[in-house]
């Protein structure tokens, strides 16, 4: 019997799956910071899935309610144990694009979440893992563990060919129709089941792309070392015995430069250079009719000023969908950085060339500062995106799609 609650799916997404087994300690903190983190900077649409197994405290009483608080969060619960089952519940069941799961003490830094996904979401790869025993790995673990790991990761190369090099790490990803078509043909509902995986992935020929990551020991950690030692043991036998098991793998899908980009950015991009183009006219013609009565200097940071604001109005309204006179002057004020960063560009290049030439053509200066704000544009672009017009800035604010 299992239990869901939570957000519907949302346009390229990627599900994370946190399995947990009475973590009330812990969860509600984490949870929080995942989200958080993924909401501030993961460019694409994401869903975290708690999955609870058959917890005695009140694990999935704080899992339902930050499902019901937070968007794009949800709960699972199983009535039984094991982190592969609760893997294979959500995983199978999945509309994603890609799987992930990580453990709920977010061990691994964050930062390797997306370097994790991204080969998954393009087409390069079709598993990827965190591995913490890469030499650009900072891990931070008492020697026992580490030795265990090492002894045991060097066990899987010698005794059954792996050659991914860290198969513990609680950092992993799947596209989901790979782990859709692997997952009958696992056995395991355990801690061996990332093992299994991956090793049926191998002869399969499937690609598993690695990410170092940073890695910091949880003292708490209640996992039995010696139990799932043991059971590791016994799953490489089982699997060593089994032979190769065959299934009907997915060709692996090439996406198209469209999909490549972060979500919202394929329409925004052609709005955007629409607008600058014509605010590059704009501003060719004021500079050439001041330069007529003012020096080079004086024209292009008028200019500069005027269409810099226009431009800024255009894209709030056209490329960012922004309506509505609220945080308008901030906007204006947040996007000024943008036309300081051309002013700077264009008047840098006007003194180079004046340097060069001390009495350059109109033609020339028009050049230099054509150039100039070309470079600006691609900055006014990526600070209006991840900055000025970013959704979680502009969330309450009237939007006209």
């Amino acid at each position: 019997m299992s239990q869901l609650t939570g957000a519907p799916p949302r346009t390229r997404l990627v599900e994370i799956v946190v399995p947990v087994h009475n973590e009330q300690r812990v969860l509600d903190a984490s949870v929080r910071r995942l989200h958080q983190y993924l909401t501030r900077t993961f460019p694409y649409g994401f869903r975290i899935t708690i999955a609870d197994n058959a917890s005695t405290d009140r694990t999935w009483e704080i899992a339902t309610a930050l499902a019901r608080e937070l968007p794009g969060v949800r709960a699972a619960h199983l009535d039984e144990k094991g982190r592969g089952r609760a893997l294979r519940r959500v995983w199978s069941g999945s509309d994603a694009d890609v799987v992930s799961y990580m453990d709920v003490d977010l061990s691994t830094d964050l930062d390797a979440f997306l370097p994790l996904v991204a080969p998954l979401l393009s087409g390069h790869s079709d598993l990827a893992i965190g591995t913490r025993l890469a030499l650009d790995s900072n891990v931070v673990r008492g020697p026992k563990r580490e030795l265990i790991s090492r002894a045991y990761n060097l066990l899987l190369r010698g005794a059954l060919g792996a050659r991914f090099s860290d198969a513990q790490c609680g950092f992993k990803a799947v596209r989901t129709e790979v782990a859709q078509a692997l997952l009958p043909a696992v056995q395991d509902e355990e801690w061996f089941f990332d093992t299994e995986l991956l090793l049926l992935a191998e002869r399969h020929g499937l690609r598993i792309h690695e990410v170092p990551v940073d890695w910091v020991d949880d003292p708490d950690s209640r996992v039995d070392i010696l139990k799932t030692a043991l059971d590791d043991l016994r799953g490489m036998w089982r699997v060593a015995k089994s032979g190769a098991v065959r299934v009907a793998v997915p060709a692996r899908r090439q996406t198209t430069p469209r999909e490549r980009l972060p979500r919202g950015m394929a329409r925004q991009l052609p709005v955007f250079a629409v607008i600058g183009v014509i605010s590059t006219l704009a501003y060719l013609l004021l500079f050439l009719l001041l330069r007529a009565v003012a020096p080079a200097f004086a024209a292009n940071a008028v200019a500069l000023l005027v269409t810099a604001v226009a431009n800024t109005a255009a894209n709030r309204r056209f490329t960012f969908g922004v309506t509505g006179r609220a945080n308008a002057m901030r906007h204006q004020l947040e996007g000024g950085l943008a036309f300081l960063v051309g002013l700077g560009l264009s008047t840098g290049g006007l003194a180079v060339l004046h340097l060069i030439a001390p009495e350059p053509s109109t033609a020339a200066e028009l050049a230099a500062v054509v150039v100039a704000n070309g470079l600006a544009t691609l900055v006014r672009f990526l600070l209006l995106r991840t900055w000025v017009f970013h959704p979680r800035r502009t969330a309450g604010t009237g939007t006209s799609r």
